[in-house]
């Protein structure tokens, strides 16, 4: 049979009881002739609380020291996990991400898996044991623990499935698949049977939160087929039923393309606009603003310069929410008197939309259709980004809702 790595987030594994389920449904994997690696996460809220004990030490926690200890919340996991699978008469083994070992850089707290030695793993395996080795977390050059970052054992399930050649990754969380859009925001929604790596990345990128983004990433460059489902069915559901459900994570040629031009539609809240008045439209003028942000490590998306007039142009950009005080303090300290500009100005009341879907290679009229939509609806477009398969528009954030609703309806994403 195949060999399958499961990851399960915190959810899944949020008391004894749950963790207990999720050992029925390893069981069940395995006793069908599977190899598995499961990679857990910590238990439901765990690491926050550990984090948070932090903060009540200090302010401004070492990043070494806080790597030490955010990573005991999956050691918790992984131990809990082997017994419970013991208490049912499967023969499983835990490991720390070191033990592997997962080499990470030492970029503590945003660690990268640079290589995972597969050796110890293989070995267990064919002796017939469950493997079950800690997500979020490696080990640096010197012997340091590292941690990837919040939602990284998404990237750590992807990395190991990828370093062990598995059939498949399965992502276990609290929701049953990708869909067309947020449920709570759009009732008749619709689950994905499957989406391309391409339009997850997209998604992901967008706001879509089923999917932490560098495992999105890591899985395409891998090729490493990716099922998102649900861990609070039945563990006991018929094999055969559950490998096929949920929404496969699957390559462009793998999908049938000519039936949707649009696979979903993506929204980020988590918006706000600048806009940099009065500038000199002189060479080098973009990399004066914007490296200042740079520098000050804030995220820029959707850039904007206006017609030059009589020597002068605008300038606006956005940023995440929570960089919108610190961005238009650099802005005002470092980069307004240095250019010349005349004033700077933000809104923190901004939404971004988007459409998402590999269809639009093939397709004209998407742009058109989205922005017509959005004009019969009375919502004004501020800014506009594309790519080869996505279109996104920067609206009033009063008018979000409305305008996923109704581009959910335009491009029919509520029938299969």
């Amino acid at each position: 049979m195949a060999l399958i790595v499961h990851k399960y987030g915190g959810t899944s594994m949020g008391s004894t009881e749950r963790i207990k389920n999720v050992a029925k449904r390893v069981a069940k994997w395995h006793d069908a002739g599977h190899q598995i690696v499961v990679v857990p996460s910590a238990m439901s809220g765990e690491t926050n609380r550990l984090l948070g004990l932090a903060k009540e030490i200090s302010a401004q926690p070492d990043p070494r020291e806080l790597d030490m200890l955010a990573s005991t919340g999956e050691q918790a996991s992984v131990a809990l996990l082997a017994m419970a699978l013991q208490a049912i008469g499967k023969q499983a083994v835990s490991y720390a991400g070191w033990q592997v070992a997962i080499k990470t850089d030492s970029a503590h707290t945003k660690a990268r898996i640079r290589s995972i030695d597969d050796t110890k793993v293989r070995q267990d395996l064919d002796a017939g044991k469950v493997v079950i080795i800690t997500g979020f977390q490696g080990v640096d050059e010197q012997g340091n623990i590292t941690t990837l970052g919040r939602g990284g054992s998404d990237t750590s399930a992807v990395a190991v499935a990828a370093a062990l050649q598995a059939a498949e990754c399965l992502i276990y969380t609290d929701v049953d698949g990708v869909y067309t859009t947020d449920p709570r925001v759009v009732s008749d929604a619709r689950r994905l049977k499957t989406v391309t790596f391409e339009e997850m990345l997209e998604m992901a990128s967008l706001g879509s939160k089923v999917l932490q983004i560098r495992s999105v990433e890591f899985a395409g460059n891998y090729k490493m087929p990716t099922r998102v489902l649900s861990s609070l069915t039945d563990p006991l559901m018929p094999l055969e039923e559950e490998a096929i459900s949920g929404t496969l994570i699957s390559f462009e040629e793998d999908t049938k393309m000519e039936q949707a031009t649009i696979t979903g539609i993506a929204f980020n809240r988590d918006e706000t606009k600048i806009t940099v008045l009065g500038v000199p439209d002189r060479p080098g003028i973009a990399y004066q603003i914007l490296g200042a942000v740079a520098d000050a490590n804030i995220e820029v998306d959707m850039i904007i310069q206006n017609q030059s007039v009589d020597g002068k142009t605008d300038f606006t950009f956005t940023v995440p929410r929570g960089e919108y005080t610190k961005a238009m303090d650099v802005l005002n300290e470092k980069v307004k008197t240095h250019v010349g500009a005349a004033s700077i100005t933000g809104d923190a009341k901004v939404s971004k939309v988007s459409v998402v879907g590999v269809g639009m290679r093939s397709h004209v009229g998407i742009a058109s259709q989205m922005f017509r939509t959005l004009s019969e609806e009375g919502i004004n477009i501020q800014m506009i980004s594309t790519s080869e398969i996505k279109i996104s528009v920067l609206i009033d954030e009063k008018y979000m809702e409305l305008a996923v609703r109704a581009l959910h309806k335009a491009f029919g994403l509520e029938s299969a």
